[in-house]
């Protein structure tokens, strides 16, 4: 309820918590068998934690120099709705495809995976990806930092383009035809990402 920057940080440390808790809670719903204190995704990667603390330097900063910077209301708003819209999205995906669903990448088969088309999946190949890259960005946006929303949208590009490329041959191995027909007709859903190529 008070400045407008605060207010906006409040909504960024909701959007936070939120995604993280319910990362857990949708793993404990469709596959409790894999579910762990790593599914909160709160140890994802040394990267990801040095990106979070990043943007919280960039705030603070930005908010004893520029403080005007922080009270962009509106800009912060259309950066809470790319939050909502980004973990919509995933928690959608990760909803649909059940437990198909991993936050790791499966090297092997098992006898109840199966090829998820159908939902969010019929829109994008990757809708986890998707939404998880609005996500972030908009994270920033919402806090109205500018040099992390271009880290952000740079590093999170080049990191879902690598998994990309690594899922894809995963699943060109797992169901053949069956997936390359799906990648022909279904975009990946992040700009200029086109998943592995394939040699015919």
């Amino acid at each position: 309820a008070g400045r407008a920057a605060w207010r906006h940080f409040g909504w960024y440390m909701c959007s936070l918590s939120l995604f993280h808790y319910s990362e857990y809670l949708v793993t404990a719903i469709n596959n409790p068998r894999s579910l762990s204190l790593d599914s909160f995704l709160l140890n994802h990667s040394f990267e990801y934690n040095l990106a979070a603390l990043s943007s919280w330097v960039e705030f603070t900063l930005e908010k004893l120099l520029f403080p005007e910077l922080k009270q962009i209301t509106w800009l912060s708003t259309v950066g809470l709705l790319m939050v909502i819209f980004g973990d919509c999205l995933r928690k959608a995906a990760m909803l649909t495809a059940g437990s198909n669903f991993n936050h790791i990448v499966q090297n092997e088969k098992s006898d109840t995976h199966t090829l998820v088309t159908t939902g969010v999946y019929g829109w994008f190949r990757h809708p986890s990806y998707v939404g998880w890259f609005y996500w972030s960005i908009g994270t920033q946006v919402l806090l109205c930092n500018p040099i992390c929303v271009v880290g952000y949208a740079l590093a999170s590009w080049r990191f879902f383009r690598e998994r990309i490329e690594e899922e894809e041959i995963t699943l060109i191995h797992f169901f053949g035809e069956e997936y390359l027909e799906y990648k022909r007709k279904v975009p990946s859903g992040l700009p200029f990402i086109r998943g592995v190529k394939v040699e015919l």
